[in-house]
């Protein structure tokens, strides 16, 4: 089970604060790891003006993770962000080796 390098990406509701970033970062850090994964990087959400109005919101908290996890555990890692409540959008992308 050889893993893959991965980058995510994701943008959380503006109302969020503190507390609630740090721990659905940590969930998602949490759910790599146990996933067999392991975190490299860490860039803690920061509040940007959004391109686009993203149904009701103009502002977002950005944050991005890098990782390696093998390649079959994505899906499950893509389950458990797609629950998270208080994440609007997210996007997780290979990275080249």
């Amino acid at each position: 089970m050889t893993s893959r390098p991965y980058e995510l990406m994701y943008l959380v509701q503006p109302s969020a604060d503190e507390e609630r970033l740090g721990a659905i970062t940590e969930r998602i850090q949490s759910t790599i790891t146990s996933l067999g994964g392991k975190v490299e990087k860490v860039n803690p959400p920061v509040r940007r003006r959004l391109a686009y109005e993203l149904g009701r919101h103009r502002e977002g908290q950005y944050g991005v993770i890098e990782f390696s996890l093998p390649g079959e555990q994505s899906r499950e890692l893509d389950r458990t962000i797609r629950l998270t409540e208080d994440v609007l959008r997210y996007l997780v992308v290979r990275r080249d080796e």
